[in-house]
């Protein structure tokens, strides 16, 4: 279908019927957040029959007990081997790494990092976000006070061209990077990206790599590599820059997995050492019940085949219903793993095509939510998370949201 001022008229007006139909369905479909759909959380539910009251749960210690502030020795080494790092360079924590990463900035704004002088009391700063982005990361440096700067997202990544020239301000403390699989779009950072932040010469000795891989295993169809930025880091000196976080979250259980920090020797030393005011130890019954039902780094790659059996088929319903029904008027990302598919709309129209799905009964994530202060500047941007819904649902939340977003551009010329 062509989109032009001359048919806006005739497409409003056949758009408009479905529309109303719609509403009187009394739809309550909810596609707001990546959540692991019921499907998905049963096929680790075997989890909970590992252990049971006649289990040895002695190993370097007794794991009921109080003790080992950085993770059982058989949890760091399952995800050292799948990071690909030293066992020396992990800390297993509790179950989410959005945790972690938010006392990781609260830790640089109290006490300083890396010796250097705490960052609350070093004036006005800065952060970086890659657009479109992840709310979450956002709203944590907008919490903490820091000028959140835009820089654009690739196909391989961040703009490093923007990024190399933005760190020569001492004020910039740190980027967030979701390095494979991005939310939203989907992209995996280059080698050469990757090479490129590992190289990078902030002005700011304190400044950091928030490094989320939350996606690191979650391929659609065959797994896409990524390049081990701690490793190359190491190459360049530069160790001591980047945090690369994970976690189990959408792997096993959403809430009750288990998250880790990778970084240099001397961030795991000071980690440690403000770790151990705040906690004696996480729940190592829990990370012991992951060893026993993962076994090793292959046991969770054969679990993310399982996985990917149920999510794929998710994304090729809405990539189906957009071929269909969105072509000409909107653009999307086809990722090859993560959560999430990035739509962007004709200009000035993001927010009314939510709103439109809001009223027929099919709630989107916000418009705006993918950059900071939730303010897309050209409103055009919407993420969608097929996770959740069954594909029947998903198929009929998708048809509503192509014919809200045709609405929305139809009466920018009415």
């Amino acid at each position: 279908m062509m989109y032009t001022k001359d048919n806006a008229q005739t497409i409003y007006q056949s758009e408009i019927k479905k529309y109303n139909d719609y509403k009187s369905m009394g739809l309550n479909l909810n596609m707001s957040r990546g959540k692991p759909a019921p499907d998905q959380l049963n096929i680790s539910s075997d989890i909970l029959d590992v252990l049971n009251s006649k289990s040895n749960l002695i190993g370097s210690v007794d794991y009921r007990n109080y003790g080992i502030l950085d993770g059982i020795p058989e949890a760091k080494k399952l995800f050292s081997e799948l990071c690909g790092v030293r066992e020396s360079q992990i800390v297993v924590m509790g179950n989410s790494s959005l945790n972690i990463m938010y006392d990781m900035v609260q830790r640089g704004m109290q006490f300083g990092v890396g010796g250097e002088k705490p960052m609350n009391a070093q004036g006005k700063l800065k952060w970086l976000c890659p657009v479109p982005g992840y709310d979450r990361h956002f709203a944590v440096t907008e919490l903490f006070g820091f000028e959140l700067i835009c820089v654009p997202m690739k196909e391989d990544g961040p703009d490093m061209d923007i990024v190399e020239e933005l760190v020569k301000d001492p004020t910039v403390k740190g980027i967030w990077c979701v390095p494979k699989y991005s939310n939203p779009q989907g992209y995996v950072c280059s080698d050469e990206v990757v090479r490129r932040f590992a190289r990078l010469k902030p002005a700011a000795k304190d400044f950091r790599i928030y490094w989320d891989n939350a996606y690191g295993v979650h391929f659609l169809d065959e797994d896409v590599p990524l390049l081990n930025l701690l490793e190359e880091a190491e190459k360049c000196g530069n160790e001591d820059m980047v945090y690369m976080f994970g976690s189990t979250s959408k792997i096993s259980f959403a809430g009750a997995g288990i998250a880790y920090i990778c970084c240099s020797e001397n961030n795991v030393k000071w980690l440690t050492k403000l770790m151990s005011y705040q906690t004696i130890g996480h729940n190592k019954i829990d990370q012991y019940a992951h060893v026993l039902y993962f076994k090793d780094a292959n046991g969770i790659r054969t679990h993310m085949k399982k996985l990917a059996s149920l999510l794929k088929p998710k994304f090729d319903k809405v990539f189906e219903v957009l071929e269909r029904s969105g072509k000409g008027l909107m653009d999307w990302t086809k990722p090859k793993g993560g959560y999430f598919i990035s739509v962007d709309l004709p200009e000035g129209t993001a927010k009314r095509t939510v709103e439109l799905a809001k009223e027929a009964g099919v709630i989107f994530t916000a418009a705006g939510a993918t950059f900071p202060y939730k303010k897309d500047p050209k409103d055009s941007n919407v993420r969608i998370a097929p996770s959740f819904p069954p594909v029947n649902e998903l198929e009929t939340a998708m048809e509503v949201f192509c014919c809200c977003s045709k609405i929305a551009w139809a009466e920018k010329y009415l």
